[in-house]
């Protein structure tokens, strides 16, 4: 009988495939499905620290009596009617989507700054959530601030969101750091249960005609889960923290190699959205197949086996493997 069940950040899933935030997931309908078809949990869209601003923006303006003193600032935040949710909708969402399903229901805070989130991460404790992922999505483009200083304050949002809730804390990063290592260290010291590699930063385009910024969105690619793999593999057994991978992630394939890598949970968007929310059971019978093949009989078997200090030589994963591609390259 193969095993396909996992440990991530104190909860015991079924498998390691856990359908990751988006418009999957901000459907209760589409959350069910996803539990029919074989997702170990669901990580709902992120409660957005705009969110949690503008509600109280306009709260303010409305206790004004008309004072115009907010109204300029406003403009620059979405209307609420773009948003998913707003603070109150989001708790309701988390309440519905646990009575829905049996799988856990993973919370989502997105933002940069302490402010409102310690109080939502209690409610969305509160609400029901299993866990709690934070999305810190912040690019670093100012010239004002050093990455220490940068990194500081990362650590203590991390340290004050694991102050205010007693449910898993995961931290869901970008690679964009100097010393990843070393900083992915911090955050479990700070009280980080899991770290999910990596965000993906969208970039704007540019419109020559309008001359406007314009916002984009493209779907992960497979080949971005290289940079997941690396990055894994180097961390694993050097943290006290689960890790886990999210972009990239499209086959069963993709799957194992993040398990050998190091990884407790496999997270996929992109391929969802591509192929339909049925495509994630086609991926669940594909490692079952793979591992009959293959002699494993639980998938926990294989953790870490690639890992960096696994394997026999481990500078493959930094500098010589860096030579050693650009000298095996063949002009034609």
């Amino acid at each position: 009988m193969i095993d396909l069940s996992t440990d991530w950040i104190g909860l015991h899933l079924g498998s390691p495939l856990i359908a990751a935030s988006s418009p999957n997931t901000r459907d209760i309908s589409r959350i069910r499905q996803l539990e029919d078809v074989g997702a170990a949990a669901v990580v709902l869209p992120s409660l957005f620290e705009e969110q949690i601003e503008l509600e109280s923006r306009l709260l303010d303006q409305e206790l004004s009596h008309g004072v115009d003193s907010f109204a300029e600032s406003l403009t620059y935040l979405p209307e609420p009617a773009h948003f998913n949710f707003g603070p109150d909708a989001y708790l309701e969402h988390v309440r519905r989507a646990k009575d829905a399903v049996d799988i856990p229901v993973i919370g989502s805070l997105n933002g940069v700054s302490p402010g409102g989130w310690m109080r939502y991460a209690r409610l969305i404790e509160q609400a029901g959530a299993d866990a709690l992922e934070l999305n810190i999505y912040l690019l670093a483009g100012g010239t004002d601030r050093s990455a220490g200083e940068l990194e500081a304050q990362y650590e203590e949002l991390v340290a004050q969101v694991r102050a205010s809730v007693r449910i898993p804390l995961a931290v869901k990063l970008s690679h964009q750091f100097t010393a990843l290592g070393h900083f992915a260290r911090r955050l479990a010291d700070r009280g980080a249960d899991g770290l999910v590699l990596f965000n993906r930063f969208y970039q704007p385009d540019l419109d020559i005609e309008a001359l406007e910024v314009v916002p984009t969105l493209t779907l992960s690619r497979p080949s971005e889960l290289l940079l997941r793999l690396t990055w894994v593999a180097m961390l694993y057994g050097h943290i006290d923290a689960d890790l886990g991978v999210t972009g990239g992630v499209h086959t069963a394939a993709d799957v194992l190699k993040a398990m050998m890598a190091g990884a407790s949970a496999a997270m996929m968007t992109s391929a969802l959205l591509q192929h339909g929310i049925g495509y994630l059971a086609g991926v669940r019978r594909d490692l079952h197949a793979w591992m009959d093949d293959h002699g494993y009989e639980r998938i926990a078997e294989m953790r870490g086996s690639l890992s960096q200090r696994a394997i026999r030589n481990p500078d493959a994963y930094e500098r010589a493997n860096y030579l050693r591609v650009l000298s095996s390259y063949a002009v034609k």
